[in-house]
């Protein structure tokens, strides 16, 4: 599994108690199999899509952003697929009116493929919306404000928007390869790096602070093993 970044803050802000509704970590990089998820996604300048390297908890977008949400089977954050379809903030928040001590924030949300779909269930149509939220308001606030009901898990693993999927969370799915077909180069629904410029590993499945806190907390404890045995 790769970690990034983020990790030593979020270990940090859990130390300081700060336990948001969800954060996220870094996605599951395990072989045999693909992860059904929802991933967070930031609409660049360009109007490229860029994997978040905040979680939704932390992150607190500025009036005129535009986030993305996918729901996807991929293998690994590297291969997971963009949010698809239109997102510009002006057409999103058109009718929605400025407030004072609030900002309008874009969301695009991609509700994913059949093929992505887990058995017996169909995806919602996709759709944008605009949340108007308080000025400090996170992404997270942003997305409750336009997407409930949502639901998390004991570890606060974002898994259902709007109720889908009705069932599941972040689970491996084996012999499966994901939303292939929408892989369409230079596309709005192709399948993603999850490498930013600099080489670090984008952030995948949106999970609770608790869960990157024990992670960094488990490396940590092996480390001092390994020093102890050199020792």
């Amino acid at each position: 599994m790769h970690l990034v970044r983020l990790g030593v803050v979020l270990a940090v802000s859990a130390s300081a108690g700060a336990v948001p509704a969800a954060a996220a970590v870094a996605a599951p990089q395990q072989d045999g199999g693909s992860y059904r998820y929802w991933s967070f996604w930031e609409r660049g300048g360009s109007g490229s899509w860029k994997y978040a390297t905040q979680g939704p908890s932390v992150l607190r977008p500025e009036d005129g952003s535009v986030l993305g949400f996918r729901f996807a089977l991929s293998e690994n954050s590297q291969d997971a697929a963009k949010p698809r379809g239109s997102a510009d903030f002006a057409a999103a928040c058109a009718d929605t009116r400025e407030r004072k001590g609030r900002k309008r924030v874009a969301l695009r949300l991609d509700f994913g493929t059949a093929a992505d779909a887990p058995d017996g269930e169909r995806p919602p149509k996709s759709r944008t919306a605009c949340a108007s939220v308080d000025a400090d308001a996170n992404a997270a606030e942003a997305l409750a404000g336009v997407a409930k009901p949502l639901r998390y898990n004991s570890d606060a693993l974002l898994c259902a928007v709007e109720g889908y999927p009705a069932r599941g969370c972040g689970e491996q799915v084996r012999g499966e390869g994901g939303s292939r077909e929408d892989s369409r180069p230079g596309g709005d629904g192709d399948v993603g790096s999850g490498a930013d410029g600099d080489g670090t590993v984008g952030l995948g499945p949106v999970a609770g602070i608790a869960a990157g806190a024990a992670a960094i907390a488990v490396l940590a404890a092996a480390a001092v093993r390994q020093s102890r045995r050199r020792g």
